[in-house]
């Protein structure tokens, strides 16, 4: 009989197998396109198909903003949240493994004990005693089924979706401080141009109330004048809360005060700049590169193994336990009489008529949805990267016909200072061309603010930086 037993559950082991679907990403996933695999904006000139740096921010050289980043690295309240969430994880997938398997446990107590006599089948009164019992117990559980595999599989899943959060925050961490590091500079430099038009429209106010004195103007043109310095004079704030911002933007994402910045922060009055062309990588790279991509994968994969956790639940649990101990009167306590010992098999199955089979249902739901997000991720980053690409090609554009304007605005410039220095043009002539070089100084600055954003963003979204 004992041969017996021990055949049928050797049977019984060599039969079973994993419950659920094994995980695999699904052949109709968006993510599995050829179409989304090959080159990211082939049109572009302004970018390489090279591999993304990691530390995609040492492109602008500027050992400040190498500083500022890792300063936010290291002290940054997000990236410790992340860090703990990722502890915790790992705990929970510790906690997963240690379950099944051996177990042992030891029971120890003492009672004044008045025990019922017809528990025993006596008609009189047992006698009040003291009652003492050690119990040391064993037993091992079979993962007959792989639902405990299956839990395992789902927690390391989680894990994995958690650092790839943590990935995440630390990229759009360091998307933030180059931002604003460059809000900073960018309103400097701007706020300098601004205050330099300023006061070439002061002169200019000063030379038409001289013409009007001498009868050779009208008040029209002093109001219209004094009008365009007003208006020069109101944009000088804009750019002094820009800085303000930009500073204390930083100042949180390193969790320090606005003196602790390291030292000329708050003076740069230069765009960061990278003097190459932007490698972005193809979209082969950009799917296995971006963590919110791979956070979703990983969710999808965490779904679909609680469906063969709910599958198990379906069958029974087996197990195999052994105990040994004393249980009677303290006084009597390792005595032959009080002495017991036990060796078995249990099998514990709880009818599935409690909703397991709609648990099963509902976990093959959320796997739909999970893979319905994975693939609304992959879309939305392919879509995220096209767009900045587009962007930063018009902005370039735009920068580049600047910048020639710019030059042409300078040159007229330099030619009416030169006439008005041979007495072949008025100082109001060569002070309005002065002018509009300003003028066109602080559109190309703008610009080149705008294309330093974006290519922060397209760093961005081409997920570098992790």
């Amino acid at each position: 009989m004992k041969r017996l037993s021990l055949l049928g559950l050797s049977l019984l082991l060599s039969a079973c197998q994993m419950v659920g679907p094994d995980y695999h990403v699904p052949k109709d996933a968006v993510i599995q396109r050829a179409d989304l695999q090959g080159e990211l904006r082939q049109d572009a000139s302004s970018v390489v198909s090279a591999p993304v740096p990691k530390d995609w921010w040492h492109l602008y050289q500027d050992e400040r903003l190498n500083e500022l980043v890792r300063q936010a690295l290291a002290a940054n309240t997000e990236l410790r949240v992340a860090a703990a969430n990722i502890a915790k994880a790992r705990a929970q997938v510790e906690e997963a493994e240690a379950q099944g398997g051996l177990n042992g446990g030891v029971k120890l107590g003492a009672q004044r004990l008045q025990e019922s006599g017809e528990a025993f089948l006596l008609p009189e009164k047992v006698p009040v005693a003291n009652i003492g019992e050690a119990i040391i117990s064993a037993s091992y559980q079979f993962d007959l089924w792989g639902t405990l595999k299956r839990g395992v599989e789902a927690a390391q899943a989680n894990a994995d979706a958690t650092q790839a959060a943590a990935d995440t925050a630390r990229i759009t961490l360091v998307a933030d401080v180059v931002r604003a590091y460059t809000q900073v500079c960018a309103a400097n430099e701007e706020y300098h141009i601004a205050h330099e038009s300023l006061g070439l429209q002061e002169q200019s106010v000063t030379l038409t109330q001289r013409l009007r004195d001498a009868g050779r103007g009208d008040e029209t043109q002093v109001t219209r004048s004094q009008t365009q310095f007003k208006s020069l004079r109101a944009e000088l704030p804009r750019y002094q809360a820009a800085r303000e911002a930009g500073l204390y933007t930083l100042s949180m994402l390193l969790a320090k005060p606005l003196n602790q910045l390291p030292a000329g922060t708050g003076d740069c009055a230069e765009l960061p700049h990278i003097a190459q062309v932007l490698p972005v990588g193809d979209g082969a790279a950009l799917l296995k590169r971006r963590p919110d991509i791979r956070q979703a994968e990983r969710s999808l994969a965490a779904a679909t193994a609680t469906i063969g956790v709910a599958t198990g639940q379906l069958y029974p649990d087996i197990s195999i336990g052994a105990q040994v101990g004393t249980i009677g009167i303290l006084d009597n306590l390792g005595e032959p009489a009080t002495n017991r010992w036990g060796f078995g098999p249990l099998l514990t199955w709880t009818v599935p008529t409690n909703g397991s089979r709609a648990r099963i249902r509902a976990a093959e739901a959320s796997t739909q949805a999970a893979l319905a997000h994975f693939d609304g991720v992959v879309l939305n980053a392919i879509r995220e990267t096209q767009t900045s690409l587009a962007q930063y090609s018009a902005l370039l554009e735009r920068r580049d016909a600047l910048a020639d304007a710019e030059r042409s605005a300078q040159l007229a410039a330099d030619q009416t200072h030169r006439f008005y220095q041979a007495g072949r043009e008025s100082f109001l002539a060569d002070l309005q061309a002065t002018r509009t070089y300003t003028d066109m100084r602080a559109q190309l600055a703008a610009a080149n603010t705008q294309v330093a954003m974006g290519q922060i963003g397209l760093f961005l979204a081409l997920g570098g930086g992790w």
